[in-house]
């Protein structure tokens, strides 16, 4: 039980990655935090860890409203007493062209990716640093963190700012034993990610076959795609780890897509 009663809040885990992450914090003891946009499908979640046994609650929260976010952290700490990991995973994807990208759409992805990761280390630092314990922050990042593709420049660009956050953040959270780390997958074949193959088929002109095999897994070592449990498994060593000995880094889990 690596995590047992660790208070562990995990945002955009209805579905997808961060579900994951959140089923496998309860396996592992922890009490853990749905905080979705979609309310329902959040409850859903924790009423899955509960049912196996563990302990969960739902929160509604839009991460990039200060006000969502600093009350979803408040109702945590009021319920659990304290905040011991934080997992920034709400995302989206959005692709185009860089001269057709609209701009609303540049500011909702640095909105949702950056100012939700910003937003919710603000609200969970004081309770980390008021416990005396410290605690965990892992930004989930992407290959696109290190590397770029065509057609995703605001993803791009969120996904690195991440690092210099997670940077900072681990600086900052060393002397009061609170770290801040990065982990970055390569494609997932979550709902975003299947939403994204047609949307490449149009703009580049061909098949949605292709797009997997030609650009989403060309460069990893086996043409497979890296899972939610391979996600889950380095969020659960970012989120048990006891020291600073490891923090201000950023894991690679790819397929080897990306070496450093």
């Amino acid at each position: 039980m690596k995590l047992e009663n660790k208070v562990c809040i995990v945002t955009g885990a209805a579905s997808g990655i961060g579900k994951e992450i959140a089923m496998t914090y309860g396996r592992e003891g922890g009490r853990i935090v749905i905080a979705d946009l979609k309310r329902d499908a959040a409850q859903a979640t924790a009423d899955e860890i509960v049912k196996a046994g563990g302990t969960a609650m739902a929160v509604a929260m839009d991460v990039t409203s200060e006000e969502q976010v600093n009350a979803g952290v408040a109702t945590v700490v009021k319920a659990y007493g304290g905040v011991d990991v934080l997992v920034s995973n709400a995302g989206i994807q959005i692709v185009h062209p860089i001269e057709s990208f609209p701009f609303a759409d540049w500011k909702k992805m640095l909105a949702i990716h950056l100012d939700g990761a910003f937003l919710t280390t603000r609200a969970v630092v004081p309770h980390m640093q008021k416990s005396g314990k410290g605690g965990s922050i892992i930004y989930m990042g992407s290959v696109h963190s290190k590397e770029a593709s065509v057609l995703k420049s605001a993803y791009v660009t969120a996904k690195h700012g991440l690092i210099g956050l997670c940077k900072t953040v681990a600086k900052e959270g060393g002397p009061h034993r609170i770290r801040a780390n990065v982990i970055c997958p390569g494609f997932v074949r979550t709902p975003l990610v299947e939403k994204q193959i047609p949307e490449q088929a149009q703009e580049l002109g061909i098949s949605e076959d292709d797009v997997v095999k030609k650009v989403m897994l060309k460069d990893t070592v086996d043409g497979e795609f890296t899972t939610v449990q391979d996600v889950a498994e380095v969020a659960l060593l970012f989120a048990g780890f006891g020291s600073n000995a490891l923090t201000g880094q950023s894991l690679v889990v790819s397929h080897g897509w990306f070496m450093q």
